[in-house]
C-alpha cells in the first residue's frame, strides 16, 4: 500500500481568492494543446494550419470543454442535486466535469469553427484528436490532487487510501485514466497520424479507444454514489456512455479505410 500524499487542492490563497490546482490541470491541458497544436501546424505537410489558426481553435475548444463538461456533468450524473442547489452549476473546481458532456461540447464547437474556416468538420477533428490527450491525462491528474474519483478497494501494492475514500486502500483509478486516457491515447494518435491518413480515421481511432479505455477502467472505478451501478451490478454511467464511442469509431475507421473519404494529413 502507498500513502496518498494528500496535496491541499488550492495551489495558491491570496485573501478570499483561491486558486485550485484542479483550474490550473485544465490550463496546463489547454495550454500544452496549444503548444502540440502550433508544433505541427508549423509543418507543411499538415497545411492549412496555421499556428494562428491554432489560436483560435484553442479557443472554441476551450469553451467546448468548459460548457459541455460543466452540462454533461450535471444531466449525466448531477442533475437532482443541481435542482435542489442551482448554486452547484458554477462550482467546477469542486470537481464536476463530465469528458462525455466536453466531447460533445468539443464536437459542436469545432463544427462552428470549421464552417468559420471553411473546412469539412473530419478535417478539423483530425487535427485536433491527438491533442485532447495532452488535456485528458491534465484534468485526470487534477482529479487525483482532489481526492475524487477513486478506485475499489484493493490489496495491489499500489493501493491508497483516500481520505474521502474510507479506511480500506483502493485502486487510484484516476492515475489509471490517466496513463490510459492520457500518456497511451497520445501516443497512439500522434502515432497514427504522422503519415497521411483517410479522412475520419484518427477521429475514428481516438473514439474506439478512448472509449475502450475508459471501459475498462470502470470496472475497478467505483461509479457516483448516488448513481451506483445501473445494471448487473458492475454496468456504471461511464460504461454505457463509451460504448457509443467505441461502435462509432469502429464504423468511422471501416468506413475510412473502405475508400470512402480522401486522404488528409490528419
Amino acid at each position: 500500500m502507498i500513502n496518498y500524499p494528500a496535496i491541499d487542492p488550492v495551489a495558491i490563497a491570496l485573501g478570499p481568492v483561491k486558486i485550485h490546482w484542479y483550474g490550473i490541470m485544465y490550463l496546463v491541458g489547454f495550454v500544452g494543446a496549444w503548444w502540440a497544436g502550433t508544433y505541427r501546424s508549423k509543418k507543411p505537410e499538415f497545411a492549412p494550419w496555421t499556428p494562428e489558426r491554432m489560436s483560435d481553435v484553442l479557443f472554441y475548444g476551450a469553451m467546448g470543454v468548459i460548457v459541455g463538461g460543466r452540462l454533461g456533468y450535471i444531466l449525466f450524473y448531477d442533475l437532482e442535486n443541481v435542482l435542489n442547489e442551482p448554486l452547484r452549476i458554477i462550482r467546477i473546481w469542486e470537481g464536476g466535469m463530465s469528458f462525455h458532456g466536453g466531447l460533445l461540447g468539443v464536437i459542436a464547437a469545432m463544427w462552428l469553427f470549421g464552417r468559420k474556416v471553411r473546412q469539412p468538420f473530419f478535417q478539423v477533428t483530425d487535427f485536433i484528436a491527438p491533442l485532447v490527450p495532452i488535456g485528458l491525462f491534465a484534468g485526470r491528474i487534477g482529479n487525483f490532487i482532489n481526492g475524487e474519483l477513486w478506485g475499489k478497494q484493493s490489496d495491489v501494492p499500489w493501493a491508497m487510501v483516500f481520505p474521502s475514500g474510507g479506511e480500506v486502500a483502493r485502486h487510484p483509478s484516476q492515475l489509471y485514466q490517466a496513463a490510459l486516457e492520457g500518456i497511451a491515447l497520445f501516443v497512439i494518435l500522434w502515432f497514427f497520424s504522422r503519415k497521411p491518413k483517410p479522412t475520419m480515421a484518427v477521429s475514428g481511432m481516438f473514439l474506439l479507444c478512448y472509449g475502450v479505455f475508459r471501459f475498462v477502467v470502470e470496472f475497478v472505478r467505483v461509479p457516483d454514489q448516488h448513481l451506483g451501478y445501473l445494471a448487473l451490478e458492475w454496468v456504471t454511467m461511464g460504461q454505457i456512455l463509451s460504448l457509443p464511442m467505441i461502435l462509432f469509431g469502429a464504423f468511422l475507421l471501416a468506413w475510412a479505410y473502405k475508400g470512402k473519404t480522401k486522404t488528409s494529413v490528419a
